[in-house]
């Protein structure tokens, strides 16, 4: 049994602007079925941040964000290659990013479009995709063990990009370094909330479903029965943000309190932990 008393599933929007209709909030608590927080209403990723800071000190609550703490760098030496006062682990690199970025709501399109654009792939006339992908270690042992192979950080162009999401997620966790406990750059705390990265694919795969984002409540239902969660009792046709926050949330429960290698996966060492970080459920 897990020591968290609930666990919170945030997918998030690296979009430019104020306000987000792609993040979305779910928790799993108790035996319960995933509920939506707050469901019709549209958050601003600063609102994410002063939320999670409240909840976290009300009761040990394990969070998930959809995106990647840090970029690759156990492979090439460095996140941005060529680039020499850029630091080489994940926690100074946050503090970086947010150093760099003057956007709104903790965006970081200039980071990516200005401070650094020559590091990111926005399209055909950048050149060769290949030349500017990388991947981290998590990354590739997922994809050894028959996952869809992710993105990178370094792709910014559509539907499927996480660049975006990544780097703006990046400024919110050097605003919460130090006060929640971030796993792997921190150890998993013996009292208290947590924080790690999330990916909803793993556990549509963990219960035989192809990854393919849910729309309807019957598919999203169906999975939630493959995780060992009640079915939800929404009154409207949720959109994906919502089926992957309530999907994970689900899921994330599901593998703290039954997987005893969930904090411990094989293959992460202590130089990855400290520079790429892990995706939870990569085990």
């Amino acid at each position: 049994m897990s020591r968290f008393a609930s666990f919170v599933a945030i997918d998030w929007s690296g979009a430019k602007g104020k306000r987000h209709k792609g993040i979305a909030i779910a928790e799993a608590r108790g035996d319960s079925a995933p509920r939506l927080v707050r469901a019709g209403h549209i958050w601003s990723r600063e609102e994410v941040l002063a939320w999670l800071l409240n909840r976290a000190s009300k009761e040990p609550t394990l969070f998930g964000f959809d995106f990647s703490f840090a970029p690759p760098i156990v492979e090439k030496g460095e996140y941005l290659l060529g680039e020499p006062d850029v630091p080489r682990t994940a926690r100074e690199f946050w503090a970086y990013v947010d150093r760099v970025c003057d956007d709104e709501d903790l965006g970081a399109a200039s980071f990516l479009e200005v401070a650094h654009r020559k590091h990111f792939y926005f399209g055909i006339a950048d050149g060769v995709k290949a030349d500017f992908v990388r991947f981290r270690q998590c990354d590739a042992r997922l994809n050894a063990q028959g996952g869809r192979k992710t993105a990178s950080a370094y792709d910014a162009i559509g539907a499927a990009q996480v660049a975006k999401a990544s780097f703006s997620g990046m400024r919110l966790l050097h605003r919460l370094a130090g006060k929640i406990a971030i796993w792997p750059m921190d150890p998993l705390p013996v009292t208290g909330s947590a924080i790690v990265e999330i990916y909803t694919r793993i556990y549509l795969r963990r219960v035989g479903m192809t990854g393919t984002k849910l729309r309807n409540r019957a598919s999203l239902n169906l999975a939630l029965e493959g995780l060992g969660s009640p079915p939800t009792r929404l009154r409207f046709e949720p959109n994906d943000h919502q089926t992957d926050a309530l999907v994970t949330a689900a899921g994330m429960r599901q593998l703290a309190t039954t997987e005893p290698s969930a904090f411990a996966p094989l293959g992460l060492t202590p130089q990855i932990a400290r520079s790429e970080g892990w995706t939870f459920g990569v085990l």
